[in-house]
């Protein structure tokens, strides 16, 4: 019964690229019709459970099993699985809009609320389940250059994952609007590639905070290795600590560290952000972001990726920051260049498939690869983004037009290619 039911929902999706499925009883079936630019992909179910466990939970009965080895993919990967599945019911496929029935409603409604409830105190042991399994795994995955574990930034299509990364970089420096002696505080510094780069680039000093003791422990080495651990300050603390020190600075950059916050904390975050800046302080928030309206996290992410984490829409990241009487002074939208990373960081681990294994084990890597296949999957054909949000506490503290973003990341961009 579980099986037509599977073909039933399947079929009803799939009508681009192509589908094959070979059930436990032996009984195949095709879905779609190949096309360019889909995927077509083979799948074998090795137990009858396998569509009763996808029909549960979608996606994570899907990644349970992949990761069980149960759901095998004997033609294609898992990269064009999912990207199959995701492209055939694309975020912005137009059309009419119809309202959500009551069901519906409610259902998003309760799902919703259960996503709120996220306590502060647990936001270490969440930040370590993810970032403190090794950094072995990171260097293979991530680009040596910088160690960026966010949306890198393809202003060519020809670049390298190292040289997307520095772009980034330069964007993201560029809009703090730096000038020399200001001090800087980096939330959520991961393994220290933003914090180093400002120290290198612009004479300031970089206060660099991390929940990561793997990340905190790397950080620092790397920034002995690069020659500005004098001017750079890591510290094993939560923001929400440093307000209560008195602790002032001339610029704030969070990257990548508010989808880990929740969204009970936003308020908190924002308001500690605003007690933190100088007057005339200034602010880049680099966040992966939705569409569309709030949301809520998805079984498997927060079961085996980001427990505690949520993706903010932004009209809730806005409206916790106006409390705060901040400034949004400038709104970016990154559509595609967090696909264009994703696909280089997978594309990584399975040329490092067999280190991957060594470390962990099998299942490990089908559970890190189908994390990896879902991300890109959402930001190529969901609802996912990601927001750079610039922040000032006073309307002057900024020039008033937008083209000296323009002159200091050309600037910046100048300066890499002499070195």
């Amino acid at each position: 019964m579980s099986s037509r039911l599977f073909d039933k929902g399947i079929g009803s999706v799939i009508k681009r690229g192509r589908l094959d499925v070979t059930h436990a009883d032996g009984r195949k079936v095709s879905f779609g019709t190949p096309e360019p630019g889909f995927p077509e992909v083979a799948l074998r179910m090795a137990d009858r459970k396998v569509t009763r466990d996808i029909l549960m939970d979608p996606r994570l009965g899907a990644a349970e099993t992949f990761m069980d080895g149960r759901l095998v993919i004997e033609q294609g990967d898992i990269m064009g699985l999912v990207s199959l599945m995701r492209a055939n019911q694309p975020w912005d496929r137009g059309g009419a809009l119809r309202r959500p029935s009551l069901t519906r409603r409610i259902r998003d409604r309760l799902a919703f609320a259960a996503a709120s409830f996220n306590e502060a105190t647990s936001s270490r042991k969440n930040v370590a389940h993810h970032y403190d399994i090794g950094n072995a795994l990171y260097r293979l995955m991530l680009d040596s250059e910088h160690m960026q574990y966010s949306c890198a930034y393809w202003p060519r299509e020809d670049m390298t994952l190292g040289e997307a990364q520095e772009a980034k970089l330069a964007h993201i420096a560029a809009k703090l609007a730096l000038a020399p002696g200001q001090r800087v505080l980096d939330i959520g510094c991961g393994w220290g590639g933003m914090a180093i780069y400002l120290a290198q680039k612009a004479d300031v000093r970089v206060h660099a905070i991390t929940l990561s003791e793997e990340q905190l422990a790397l950080a620092s080495e790397r920034a002995d290795l690069a020659g500005v651990s004098d001017r750079i300050m890591f510290e094993l603390v939560d923001y929400r600590d440093l307000p209560r020190r008195g602790e002032k600075f001339d610029r704030i950059v969070s990257v990548g560290m508010f989808e880990h916050v929740g969204r009970p904390q936003f308020e908190t975050f924002f308001r500690a952000c605003a007690n933190l800046l100088t007057d005339d302080g200034v602010m880049l928030l680099h966040t992966i972001g939705r569409f569309g309206k709030p949301g809520s996290t998805d079984a498997f992410t927060n079961k085996y990726i980001f427990p505690g984490g949520y993706i903010p829409a932004l009209s809730e990241t806005v409206a916790a920051s106006e409390k705060a009487r901040l400034i949004a002074s400038d709104v970016e939208t990154l559509r595609l260049h967090y696909a264009r990373t994703l696909r280089e960081w997978y594309r990584r681990c399975e040329a490092n498939r067999a280190a991957i294994v060594g470390m962990f084990d099998e299942r490990f890597y089908r559970m890190w690869t189908f994390y990896l296949s879902g991300a890109t999957a959402a930001f190529e054909s969901g609802g996912m983004c990601n927001y750079q949000i610039q922040y000032a506490r006073n309307r002057n503290a900024l020039p008033l037009t937008r083209d000296y973003l323009h002159e200091a990341e050309s600037a910046l961009i100048r300066d890499t290619s002499r070195a």
